[in-house]
Parts: C-alpha cells; sequence; structure tokens
C-alpha cells in the first residue's frame, strides 16, 4: 500500500453536484472516491458545480457554474439549458489553469469530466493526470482521449468499455468502480422488489414496471428523475398501482430501502458501462435480476445471487426476479461477502494508489 501523501485535484462531471442524494452512480462514485482518499490522509480539492460537498476547502477557481433550467419540465441529462456551457467551460478553463499554475504543490489530476477539455490540457498541465472513462467513446472524447494517453494514464470501469474505446485506438486499464461497506449493509429482505438509479429512458425503469406488475410483487422506485417528460408519460400512470415512487434518497435510507427489498431490478436499454446499483444491491445482501448488456455481466461475475436474461425482456426479467425474491437464494450474508470481496472500496483504494504512484511512468507494471 502506497503512503505517499499527495494533493490531489479530482475533477468532477459539469452537470450535477455531488452531494446527496446522489444524481446518479457516477456523482455517487466521485464523491466516495474524495472521501476515501481523504480518509487515507490525501488532500483533495474538488472540482465541481456549485452545491456540492467538499468545495468548502478548495481554490475559487474550482467551483463551477450550476445547472440552471428555466422550466424544470424540460429538464434532461443528455442537454444543457440553453448558455450553460458558455458560461461552464471558461469556468473549467480556469480551473485548469489554476492546476496548472500551481504545478509545483499539486502532485496529480483525478479527471471524471465527461467533456474533453481536461484531457485537451493533460499534456499542458505539468501535473499527471489519470482519467476514468466512465461512458463508450463518445465521439466528442475519443480525439482527446489518443491525445492525453501519452500525458498520463486512462482507466475504464469495466473489460467491456475498455475494449469499445480500444477500437478507437485508446488503451485503459480496468478498474471497476467500488462500494463502500460501511455505508451499504446488510439488509434483512423483505416482500417488494425495488428499482433504483437515474430515471432516465436508457436505464429502462418503466420495464422494470411491467416485470413487477406480471410478479404480483410491489415496486418501490428510487432516484432522481433525468427526463421529465418520459417520467410523466411512462412511470407516473403506474404510480399507485403496485409502484411506489419515493423521490431520490440519501445514502443511508437507499441502502436501507435496497436491504429491505426481495429483489432488485437492473434494467439499462444500452450497453451499460458498469453497473454501480448491482454491486450496492448485493452489498446488502439483496439478489438481483438484470438485462446482460454491456458490463453488467462483468460486475455479476459468478454470483448466484444475480439472474440475467436478454435485455428488454420484461417476461424474462419478472421470472428471474420471481424466483429470486421466493427464496431460491436465501444466503444474504453470503451474496454481501462475495459482492464485497470484489468491490470493497477498501480494495480500490490500495489499487489506486498503486495507480497513482504509476501516473509519471511510461508503462503500467
Amino acid at each position: 500500500m502506497s503512503r505517499r501523501r499527495r494533493t490531489i485535484a479530482v475533477i468532477a462531471p459539469l452537470r450535477h453536484p455531488i452531494r446527496e442524494p446522489h444524481a446518479g452512480g457516477l456523482e455517487a462514485m466521485v464523491w466516495d472516491r474524495v472521501r476515501m482518499l481523504r480518509a487515507r490522509g490525501h488532500r483533495v480539492l474538488l472540482c465541481a458545480v456549485e452545491g456540492s460537498q467538499f468545495l468548502e476547502d478548495g481554490p475559487a477557481e474550482f467551483r463551477l457554474p450550476a445547472v440552471v433550467w428555466p422550466d424544470e419540465r424540460d429538464a434532461t441529462d443528455s442537454t444543457f439549458p440553453p448558455g450553460h456551457l458558455e458560461r461552464a467551460l471558461p469556468a473549467l478553463e480556469a480551473a485548469l489553469d489554476f492546476i496548472r499554475r500551481h504545478r509545483d504543490t499539486i502532485d496529480l489530476v483525478d479527471n471524471h469530466s465527461l467533456h474533453p477539455q481536461p484531457l485537451t490540457w493533460a499534456g499542458r498541465l505539468g501535473v499527471p493526470v489519470v482519467t476514468t472513462l466512465h461512458t463508450p467513446p463518445l465521439p466528442r472524447l475519443v480525439a482527446a482521449a489518443r491525445s492525453a494517453q501519452h500525458h498520463g494514464k486512462l482507466l475504464a470501469v469495466s473489460a467491456h468499455t475498455a475494449a469499445e474505446w480500444r477500437e478507437h485506438g485508446v488503451e485503459a486499464r480496468v478498474m471497476p468502480n467500488a462500494v463502500d461497506a460501511d455505508r451499504w449493509r446488510l439488509g434483512p429482505g423483505g416482500r417488494d422488489l425495488v428499482w433504483f438509479g437515474r430515471i432516465v429512458p436508457e436505464k429502462g425503469v418503466h420495464v422494470a414496471v411491467q416485470a413487477a406488475r406480471l410478479t404480483g410483487r410491489r415496486l418501490r422506485i428510487a432516484g432522481r428523475v433525468g427526463d421529465v417528460a418520459y417520467f410523466q408519460e411512462h412511470i407516473r400512470p403506474f404510480l399507485g398501482r403496485g409502484v411506489d415512487y419515493l423521490g431520490p434518497l440519501g445514502q443511508p435510507e437507499l441502502a436501507d430501502l435496497v436491504g429491505s427489498s426481495a429483489c432488485a431490478l437492473v434494467t439499462p436499454l444500452w450497453p451499460e458501462p458498469f453497473g454501480l446499483v448491482i454491486a450496492e444491491a448485493l452489498a446488502t445482501g439483496t439478489p438481483v435480476a438484470a438485462f446482460d448488456t454491456g458490463g453488467v455481466g462483468e460486475v455479476a461475475g459468478t454470483a448466484p445471487a444475480v439472474r440475467l436474461v436478454p435485455m428488454g425482456d420484461a417476461e424474462a426479467l419478472a421470472r428471474a426476479a420471481g424466483q429470486l425474491a421466493s427464496g431460491c437464494h436465501r444466503d444474504r450474508r453470503r451474496t454481501r461477502a462475495e459482492a464485497l470481496a470484489r468491490f470493497s472500496l477498501d480494495r480500490r483504494a490500495a489499487e489506486l494508489e498503486t495507480i497513482f504512484d504509476q501516473a509519471g511512468a511510461d508503462a503500467w507494471v
């Protein structure tokens, strides 16, 4: 384990604050990253949008403008309000320039931005940059990532994601996301099904609703509405008819919800880069019925508490969820232990510090 204490600039995405309740898995992962690095003695400066936790210890240049929609009914996770990027990108430039000017006191940049700007600056910061690829190879990121791999290290959240980027000439080491065992505790289970995450079309919660109705079990939904029109058309009509929407929950409440459920439904309708909700559910002992797409199979591994079915197949999902919820997999403690053996935040912290040690090297060891 590395014991070198560093000053690390963590760059978050431009869209949502890094705070609870988390806007999504990416924001939860960055929040955990900052807490974990600080707990291990590192000085961490977070560059994130206004309203984020942890900003009080950083320079003013690291406070990026918040996303404000003139009409919340127009809010989506795939676009920005008019004029927002015209404010946000110069602010991000100022933060990167701060890093360049203070390169003698900042040891490393840990980049999680979904915008190419930090990647294009990697060669002129004078500081090693470790970038995590959280998405498929988005066209706006590919060229910048190709260049940045010569000035730092690139990580991918799954082998599936790494393979997608490799097809575009970008090499990345696999570094899966992790779960804080102290916060995602063992739960007692229950009768209801649960779905949690960002409520957007590609996450497929409407298919979870269909599957739950086929099982005859109540479905409890938790998460932030990332596409208002989608929620109003595909989810709201079913509320109160065996479906409850609990809103976005803070992590302790969310862990309690998931841990008191019979089975979690995970329903991505796109090539999911990772699937953090699977690891989180398993950490509470709750089994998972999920669509087999993208990196989902890697997170599931060989866990007997996970059943994978073809993407979009509500009937197959209902059968898998019904079997798991009926008690064919009862050993919740074993489920949790197996999940933490693979996705423990403490274990990942030591691996990450080793990568930070290697960040200035020419090749992986």
